[in-house]
């Protein structure tokens, strides 16, 4: 039997109709075979609308549920209360691609090991308590889990940064080294708060949409199936974000006292990746109260 799961206490979903769309979920989210009753998976998933559409309508809230991904949801909720067959699922389904991902990203053997396996401590968990808690089912598992090894391969860099002494460098040969330019000066704050500033202004649709293409790798046909709207609308979609997101930042540069050479100069060489930003929190982050998705006409 599972153990208790670790699921927060959450107000109960009053509409009927919200309560049998989680039902008919149930059914296919394949939660029996890690012993997770209806009433449990009830919790959970009310606690996913609680999150991203609390006070919202019934048709809001329906809508929600219908792209939650509850067999992935299962399975992680399954892994953090400790069930041994979910755990089995779960290094069968994705020990081997979280490797290859962080080889990628350290670019060799050792270093891929231990990001690997200080991860797996984080799902595994301390004190019963889950790195897998956070997934809320938005995106995909494979995605969500790509997305914390990276800011772990980051943080894992940064501490480096901060530890590694003088001598150290010098002995390796990074102190006769040229400084270049991008490494002379660090980045300008103003640009971080600029792109933190453009994501929060964007609405709770147009974050699902960015987050599903660029964070969980999904496709334009996936996403129109997932919301039920053709694929040409969400290309035209995307395109229109990155353009509106790219005149925000600029706008929000300007701002903040920059020249329009220098803005430009920035946005063509900008990386996100070396800001102090939470793209992946930001994008994640829905205002409360705000419907998920509202069809516009094309």
């Amino acid at each position: 039997m599972v153990p208790e799961p670790l699921i927060a206490p959450h107000s109960p979903v009053p509409d009927a109709s919200v309560k049998a769309a989680i039902a008919r979920r149930y059914l296919e989210s394949g939660a029996q075979q890690f012993d997770i009753t209806s009433e449990t998976f009830e919790q959970i998933v009310g606690a996913v609308l609680v999150r991203y559409a609390a006070g919202g309508s019934a048709e809001e809230q329906l809508q929600l549920i219908g792209t939650v991904r509850v067999e992935e949801l299962m399975l992680a909720r399954a892994c953090s209360a400790g069930h041994e067959r979910a755990w089995e699922v779960f290094l069968t389904r994705f020990r081997s691609a979280l490797y290859e991902t962080a080889y990628r990203m350290a670019s060799d053997e050792v270093t891929a090991r231990e990001l690997a396996d200080e991860l797996y401590a984080e799902l595994y968990g301390v004190d019963r308590k889950s790195k897998l808690d956070s997934y809320m089912g938005r995106g995909s598992l494979e995605g969500w889990l790509r997305t914390v090894l990276a800011q772990r391969c980051v943080d894992r860099w940064r501490t480096y940064a901060k530890t590694v002494s003088l001598e150290e460098r010098v002995e390796a040969g990074e102190g006769f080294a040229a400084p270049t330019e991008a490494a002379s000066s660090a980045p300008d704050p103003r640009v971080s708060a600029a792109v933190q500033q453009a994501l929060g202004g964007l609405k709770a649709d147009e974050r699902y949409i960015l987050a599903a293409y660029y964070l969980d790798q999904r496709t334009v046909a996936a996403i129109a199936r997932t919301l039920g709207i053709h694929e040409s609308t969400i290309s035209r979609r995307l395109e229109r974000l990155t353009a509106n997101l790219r005149k925000r930042v600029r706008k929000c540069l300007q701002a903040a006292g920059l020249g329009a050479g220098r803005c430009d100069e920035i946005l063509e060489d900008l990386d996100v990746r070396d800001l102090n930003v939470d793209v992946a929190g930001q994008l994640r982050q829905e205002p409360v109260g705000e419907a998920f998705y509202n069809k516009e006409q094309t």
